[in-house]
């Protein structure tokens, strides 16, 4: 059975934040995740995460889904690796991947091609390896007529090594009881006094193993992040990919200023993204869309033909053919049905919107089922919580709430029911009546001037 090690217990001093380095996130999720979703897209399942620095936060972030080892001191790649022995030998039958927890970009299509090229070439390690421009600071891979002969770090490289543009991706593959053998033959005995994970490649060829370098296309799989500007740089990087996919499969972009899709997320034909618009976890949005300027929607599901302008939507439902904004909040566990438009300033909370149904300002709607075709006026509040307990409120069908109307949950009204604008609704409410609560207007002629006769200007 083929393995995984991720090693991940790096601190990231010059990140400035108590949390190990692989957490950070690159488009919403942790580099660790990217790296543990190319493992399992590229059929590895079997994996042991190295942690080391705050490891607790690593348990807590993989809840169980993968195993892990704790590297107490920090003496190396290699001795990191060597965490990792008592699940190597579980099973010593197939061979084990070994990957950085901060190197986010290895991509499934990398590890299964080096894979079938360690297996046939029958190699004991086989070192997977990109292509740079500026290989400076990298790991130079050494080629020989008959392979590779070893990695030379930038420090100790000869200017014609220097030159040398193939570098180490810090990845490898293993035949995972060479592996064991070849851990048991590291030492410290250099300037750092750690075990270099690298050095197995010099004692795997000393011995008359295969040895094998891999290079991949994708010269991405080099790219890590020591601090806040190489962070910010991968998730530049993850970005524009990100957009990129979407403009070959059909969706519009005026302008990418702002705009941030996380890989989750799916898009249908035809939709165009404005400025400023982000979106999230595992979205899904229907064709024909215009989503912003200026909107966030999170695990949402959206339909067809839907239009959000500088709005927020959480973990919600939004139907076909709905209009939604300016300035709505649509908070999670809410459905809203198609054709309905919900206007600026609304708010909805844990609800469900009827078809064609139209909140068009200024409401507050929580915890509560409106029917179809209902019209809500300006104002317009769902009382629904007591102080102890949240309640609902039940609007029918074809209902007309009038402006300024409170409805006190918990309270049903019926079919088609009218409210007076400025009614206080405490109690359930029949089919086709109307409500209405008011006190009897009075006027005081001459009251403002009895009391205000100091400040005003002359009656005329």
């Amino acid at each position: 059975m083929n393995k995984a090690i991720i090693l991940a217990g790096g601190q990231g001093k010059r990140m400035k934040a108590d949390m190990p380095k692989p957490l950070f996130k690159v488009l919403g999720e942790p580099m660790l995740e990217w790296v543990i979703s190319a493992c399992e897209d590229a059929g590895v399942s079997d994996i042991c995460v190295i942690k080391g620095f705050m490891g607790e936060m690593i348990d807590e972030y993989l809840g169980g889904r993968c195993k892990t080892a704790l590297q107490a001191e920090r003496l190396g790649t290699g001795h990191a690796v060597m965490q990792a022995v008592p699940f190597l030998k579980e099973d010593e039958s197939g061979h084990t991947l070994v990957l950085c927890g901060d190197a986010p970009f290895i991509d499934s299509d990398t590890i299964k091609s080096a894979l079938e090229a360690h297996i046939e070439q029958n190699n004991a390690v086989t070192v997977i390896t990109a292509e740079l421009e500026n290989p400076h600071g990298y790991g130079r891979i050494i080629r020989t007529a008959t392979g590779i002969s070893g990695i030379v770090e930038q420090k100790d490289a000869t200017e014609e090594q220097k030159a040398v543009r193939e570098v180490n991706s810090g990845a490898y593959w293993f035949r995972t009881a060479d592996l064991v053998d070849l851990l048991g033959k590291l030492d410290c005995n250099n300037a750092q006094n750690e075990y270099y994970l690298t050095d197995t490649l010099s004692i795997a060829i000393s011995e008359g193993k295969n040895a094998g370098a891999f290079r991949s296309e994708n010269a991405q799989i080099i790219r890590g992040a020591n601090d806040r500007k190489d962070l910010l740089e991968l998730n530049d990087y993850a970005r524009r990919a990100v957009i990129g996919k979407h403009l070959i499969n059909g969706i519009g972009f005026t302008c990418t200023d702002g705009v941030i899709i996380e890989r989750g997320v799916e898009i249908g034909v035809g939709t165009e993204i404005l400025p400023g618009t982000i979106i999230t976890g595992k979205t899904k949005i229907g064709k024909g869309c215009t989503l912003g300027p200026n909107t966030v929607i999170d695990n949402c599901e959206i339909g067809d033909e839907v239009t959000v302008n500088s709005s927020q939507l959480n973990e919600s439902t939004v139907e076909n053919d709905v209009v939604i904004g300016p300035y709505v909040h649509v908070r999670p566990g809410s459905c809203i049905k198609s054709g309905a438009r919900i206007g600026d300033f609304v708010e909805i909370k844990n609800s469900t919107i009827g078809e064609k149904t139209a909140v068009s300002h200024l409401v507050y709607v929580g915890d509560s089922d409106i029917g179809k075709k209902v019209n809500i006026g300006s104002g317009t509040a769902t009382v629904n919580y007591d102080g102890v307990s949240k309640n609902r409120c039940v609007v029918g069908d074809y209902c007309f709430i009038g402006c300024n109307t409170n409805l006190i949950a918990p309270v049903k009204l019926g079919k088609a029911v009218y409210t007076a604008a400025g009614t206080t609704v405490t109690g359930d409410v029949p089919d086709y009546a109307l409500a209405i609560e008011r006190g009897t207007m009075k006027i005081n002629e001459g009251y403002t001037l009895r009391k205000l006769k100091a400040t005003l200007p002359e009656k005329k």
